[in-house]
């Protein structure tokens, strides 16, 4: 008998009348109501790209920043709604404003129009997968904090952003995101596969939809003709549970209502009584995979996953599930390849009678692929978390060098901390496929630490261009001055400048110039800092010591003037002007 690779088929005992299943009304309804959810956020967005600024973003995930940073914004408000209205009406947010809803719906509805009618998955381990995320991503940071002695963060609102896409991928994750977490974890896994195994904010309305009153309920009219269950698109068995507990108990049930439209009795009603509280559902009953089966799928699921989370700074968290979800579907499916004589996926037959067709070593050579692929991201994310684990040991270092204008001289721990840490980070970023900006700051310090000034004007070539990139130029620029290569080390310095405004920068560069014979040209640098930053105390006294090396003794002791009135304690100000007045 053939095995389906990613289902047991379901039997349903259709009898309904002449024709067959009448088409939904409420699916018209809700496609409708889906459509202007997505029209809204177009709005949202047109809004910001006009204005320069707008309401930060309606996303649940939004309200992660509630217990980092102590953070109210309008995705935390929206979460919080939704949630609470789960408690009354159940999963009807899900099922009528979610665009990944939408999009999974709108895939199976593509899907069937071409003949193909997913089929789910029913795993029990991998249904955990949305809770462990909601804990991720909801209470470990208020759980860290708590645990490192932090305290809970002030409250502060944030309803208004200028960086509305700041948490939003740039359009190839995007796409690559409807690719997988729409079409091919709805055609591998069944309808609403990301809803059931990697959904964490599921993870929440299913818990709630467990105390709603308000439910669909079967009547006395019910002939169990199973048209309920044809129709749903949440791989609920309504016709089980409502002959069971006269009602949909299972919390994946997301009151789309297109079992009540299509039901030929009018048996099925949305109607309020007793909850479902612990009231297991029908779909875990029947069609459960082996437990070695069980297995294969959360092992490879959490091998894929931690592989690719954050992976080239490009693989963002739920993206990261969904494709985890698909990996393991795959290594399912090759696991029994290994174990059993026939095998097919949908219609494509891999394996009959224990010998490999076509399509199976197609299928294999792109496992292989895939595996290929999570092993050696795996390894560039080993190797980037190790460096960085050992990085965070001397980071330190580099901040003290750098406050201090001094190369710091390493004990032998820490400078086996520095290698092994330049090492694993630098294997990192020479294996990776793709450029990554994160791991270049890092490997800059470390460059500076353990001497390789090569690589280090080569990694602050690479940093994104902001702040850590500053950092790493001024890092090239005290190098070169160590090294007594002035002009590189003005060339860095300006560099620096270029990336933003900082007060060291201006000084150090100010003084190399001072230091140089370079009068006129250290003055111009003082006298933009201190146009950037008036109340710099420090850039005033640097300008009036480089007057006073050049022998202009008026406009320094008006430069020390303008920098004790800033700063009335500045001592070397004080002794400066002391000295300028007596001559």
């Amino acid at each position: 008998m053939t095995r389906l690779a990613n289902a047991h088929r379901i039997s349903l005992p259709v009898v309904g009348q002449p024709g067959g299943i009448r088409r939904s009304r409420a699916g018209r309804w809700r496609a409708g109501v889906l459509i202007g959810v997505h029209v809204l956020i177009l709005a949202h967005v047109a809004h910001w790209l006009v204005t320069g600024s707008t309401l930060t973003p309606v996303e649940p995930s939004e309200a992660m920043e509630l217990g980092r940073r102590g953070v109210v914004n309008a995705g935390l408000v929206f979460f919080a709604v939704a949630g609470l209205s789960t408690l009354v009406v159940g999963r009807f947010a899900c099922g009528w404003s979610c665009h990944l809803v939408a999009l999974q719906d709108f895939c199976q509805w593509l899907l069937r129009k071409v003949g193909i009618r997913p089929m789910p998955l029913r795993s029990r381990l991998l249904a955990w997968v949305p809770t462990l995320a909601f804990a991720y991503m909801f209470l470990w940071p208020a759980t860290y904090r708590l645990l490192r002695g932090l305290g809970f963060p002030a409250l502060q609102n944030d309803f208004v952003t200028s960086e509305f896409w700041a948490t939003f991928p740039g359009w190839a994750v995007a796409l690559a995101s409807i690719a997988i977490c729409g079409f091919a974890i709805v055609y591998l896994l069944g309808a609403k596969g990301f809803c059931t195994y990697a959904c964490p904010y599921g993870a929440l309305f299913a818990g709630a939809d467990r105390f709603a009153p308000w439910r669909i309920r079967v009547s006395d009219a019910c002939d169990g003709c199973a048209h309920c269950t044809a129709v749903c698109t949440s791989n609920v068995r309504v016709h089980e549970e409502v002959r069971t507990h006269r009602m949909v108990v299972d919390a994946g049930c997301m009151k789309c209502l297109d079992c009540v439209s299509v039901c030929p009795r009018g048996a099925l009603s949305l109607s309020f009584g007793r909850p479902a509280f612990f009231a297991r559902a029908a779909r875990w009953r029947s069609g459960a995979l082996a437990w070695s089966e069980e297995l294969v799928l959360a092992i490879s699921f959490a091998l894929c996953f931690f592989s690719v989370r954050g992976l080239y700074e490009a693989f963002p968290f739920l993206f990261s599930l969904g494709l985890a979800a698909c990996f393991a579907f795959f290594s399912l499916v090759a696991w029994r390849l290994l174990g059993e004589g026939n095998v097919a996926v949908r219609r494509l037959q891999l394996l009959r009678a224990g010998r490999l067709q076509p399509a199976g070593r197609v299928f294999l050579l792109f496992f292989a692929m895939a595996v290929a692929f999570v092993a050696h991201s795996g390894a560039v994310q080993y190797w980037a978390r190790i460096g960085s684990w050992h990085a965070g040991k001397v980071e330190g270092l580099w901040r003290v060098a750098l406050a201090e204008a001094s190369r710091p001289a390493l004990g032998v721990g820490d400078r086996q901390r520095v290698e092994l840490a330049y090492e694993h980070l630098d294997r990192a970023r020479r294996w990776g496929l793709a450029p990554q900006p994160r791991l270049a700051f890092p490997l800059a310090w470390l460059a500076f630490l353990s001497d390789r000034p090569e690589a280090l004007a080569a990694r602050a070539a690479e940093a994104a261009p902001d702040r850590d990139a500053a950092l790493a130029w001024r890092l090239v620029a005290h190098d070169a001055r160590w090294r007594g290569r002035v002009e590189v080390a003005e060339q860095a310095y300006r560099r620096a400048l270029d990336l933003g405004v900082d007060e060291a920068t201006y000084l150090d560069l100010g003084s190399l110039l001072s230091l140089a014979g370079r009068y006129e040209e250290a003055a111009t640098v003082f006298s933009r800092g201190r146009a950037l930053l008036p109340k710099s105390a420090a850039l005033a006294y640097n300008a009036a010591l480089n007057r006073a090396l050049e022998g202009k003794t008026g406009e320094a002791i008006a430069e020390c003037r303008e920098a004790l009135a800033l700063d009335p304690g500045l001592l070397p100000a004080t002794q400066l002007l002391a000295d300028l007045e007596s001559r």
